[in-house]
């Protein structure tokens, strides 16, 4: 009898802020002068850059945010540091959906289906039968709490909103892509646009 191949676990560390946009145009351009993340890292502790209240919210921020800014390309990093608040927040968006598979998975099988649909909205709800489904195939995803459940949820759709791509009564925000960021994203296989809710193929 052939096993059946079991599922990467899926990360669910991403409770930490949320989008953390305003907190990667700080930490980037520190990156860009010294292409290096552990200097970077030390260089935003040893001055505060993030104004942390305490060096551990500092050290926990950063925890979350620099494996996500690690995702993003050369080119990607760069808008981060001098693009606008709208090309950042799909930036850190993207960043999001690479560094935790759920999120991808539910920004492409959810957000972006349910807007080329007509549907109009996302919910709780549609969370919760997503999450559902994947739990079927992912025993990580029963073995957490009811209190993490909901605070991963929560997270989730403060980032989409962060992100501008749902406002706070849960409508879709159609996504408008600059043309560089569209063609970042167009350079992987398949196109990160996929993580968008948009017509653009």
């Amino acid at each position: 009898m052939i096993a059946t191949p079991r599922k990467a676990r899926y990360a669910l560390s991403f409770t930490s802020g949320a989008l953390l946009a305003s907190e990667a145009a700080v930490v980037v351009p520190v990156y860009l002068r010294g292409d290096d993340w552990a200097s970077t890292r030390t260089q935003v502790k040893d001055g505060n850059l993030l104004q942390g209240r305490a060096a551990s919210s500092t050290s926990r921020v950063l925890r979350a945010l620099i494996p996500r800014l690690q995702i993003l390309s050369d080119a990607e990093l760069q808008i981060v540091a001098d693009g606008t608040s709208t090309e950042r927040g799909h930036l850190m968006w993207v960043a999001a959906c690479r560094r935790y598979d759920l999120i991808g998975e539910f920004a492409e099988e959810v957000l972006r289906e349910r807007f080329l649909t007509l549907a109009g909205t996302v919910s709780y709800e549609d969370y919760d039968s997503f999450y559902r489904a994947k739990a079927m195939w992912h025993d990580e995803l029963d073995e957490i709490t009811d209190l993490s459940y909901k605070k991963l949820r929560q997270v989730l759709f403060k980032m989409m909103v962060e992100a501008g791509l749902l406002n706070t009564q849960g409508r879709i925000e159609p996504a408008l892509l600059s043309a560089r960021v569209a063609e970042c994203l167009n350079e992987r296989t398949p196109s990160d646009i996929r993580f968008f809710p948009t017509r653009v193929a």
